[in-house]
């Protein structure tokens, strides 16, 4: 683990990552002006929803709309961080107004909320000191399916078996 934070390689899947395309990818918001520019660009219709957003290995803050998938948004490569963000204007500025690690297909442990406070700090948004949702991913050690803990029962849905306490969804971190 670099002084980042963990790093997240997509493992969701295969079928969705032959949809990134070289050059493409979720807006890069690197600085306060290219996030007004890009909100400003946003239909009502598009801000009443969340937004899919990445957190890169360069630590910037990248979005696209709800139902594009996070591979797509990050161009196929690892992330520091991965979920779905909704905005909101706060006086004179705008704010975070939701944000959560909901990816299934990266699985961000709840301690990546490091790389996205540093990248929404980056482009002077206000947040919230932790995920607002936060979901727990774990991978079964017995049949390797992927789970989501519901209400910290740390069984596997599809098996039974017991999940680890400490974040496991890829076997190569």
């Amino acid at each position: 683990m670099s002084a980042r934070g963990r790093s997240y390689r997509y493992v969701g899947p295969v079928e969705l990552k032959t949809a990134v395309r070289p050059g493409g990818g979720g807006c890069r918001i690197s600085s306060a002006a290219d996030f007004g520019s890009w909100i400003a660009e946003q239909s009502a219709g598009e801000l009443a929803e969340p937004f899919t957003f990445v957190v890169g290995m360069d630590g910037v803050l990248r979005l696209a709309p709800r139902r594009s998938e996070h591979v797509v948004c990050a161009g196929g490569d690892m992330v520091l961080s991965a979920g779905e963000i909704s905005f909101m204007r706060e006086a004179d500025r705008w704010a975070v107004s939701e944000v959560s690690n909901q990816s299934t297909g990266y699985c961000p442990d709840i301690t990546s909320w490091s790389a996205v406070a540093r990248a929404l700090d980056n482009v002077e948004l206000g947040r919230h000191s932790a995920f607002t949702h936060e979901v727990v991913f774990r991978r079964c050690p017995d049949c390797q399916e992927h789970n989501i803990v519901r209400e910290d029962d740390f069984v596997c849905v599809f098996c039974g078996s017991g999940l680890p306490a400490a974040w496991n969804v890829d076997p190569t971190a």
